[in-house]
């Protein structure tokens, strides 16, 4: 395997526009060969529904980038209203990265849906359990160690992986959005992850995270062995 390093982008730093204040961040990596969740099934079903999520973007990228013009209503100037709340997040591009968004998705191929993998999905929860745990942020888990060795506990990679991180509040379309957006990241890495033809397999785990609320990690892999 050829080694590459670990790519962190932080995408958001958001704020209420009230006295409160909130940070949606995102950090994502691609390797090549290179309020808390009120149970375990409800944070199951957020991980399952962010990957149809996922699914349906790239199955059906035009589509979606309808499914984002809409959510460009949502925006003045640079902040946007959080979905079913009378919340404002401030953004760093504004409406001008929602559009490229848009006409990124207009640009691209549909691709095949990824497939749930338990394994990359239990990598994908070790992270999450801990960083629920400690408040920290970022792929290197002080316990659990980085993407490379959680991803090898549960199985074996083949081709590439990668890994996208979500913190803040949201539900599976928000989350998707957000990472196709990319505000603020020059390189779009989380959309590059999200559109990369050669990831064939997925694994989604969501849960609570005390600085922001939630946190959802997706692992990717182009195949991978149980």
């Amino acid at each position: 395997m050829r080694g590459h390093k670990i790519k962190f982008t932080r995408l958001f730093d958001n704020r209420f526009l009230s006295r409160l204040h909130i940070i949606i961040f995102m950090s994502s990596c691609l390797f090549k060969a290179l309020l808390p969740a009120t149970n375990a099934f409800a944070e199951k079903g957020h991980a399952e529904r962010t990957l149809k999520e996922l699914n349906l973007a790239r199955t059906d990228p035009h589509g979606y980038a309808d499914i984002i013009k809409k959510f460009l209503r949502q925006f003045q100037g640079k902040s946007y209203r959080l979905p079913g709340s009378n919340t404002m997040v401030r953004t760093s591009e504004g409406a001008k990265g929602v559009d490229e968004a848009i006409r990124f998705l207009l640009r691209q191929t549909p691709l095949p849906p990824l497939v749930w993998s338990r394994g990359l999905a239990a990598a994908a929860e070790e992270l999450v359990d801990e960083e629920g745990k400690s408040g920290s942020v970022g792929h290197e888990g002080k316990l659990s160690g980085g993407p490379a060795k959680r991803i090898g506990r549960h199985g074996q990679w083949q081709g590439m992986f990668g890994e996208n991180i979500y913190y803040g509040p949201g539900e599976a379309r928000l989350v998707v959005m957000s990472l196709i957006i990319d505000d603020g990241v020059p390189n779009r890495g989380h959309r590059r992850n999200i559109f990369t033809r050669k990831f064939g397999k997925a694994g989604v785990a969501c849960g609570f995270h005390p600085r922001f609320l939630e946190m959802c990690v997706i692992d990717f892999a182009g195949e991978f062995d149980e």
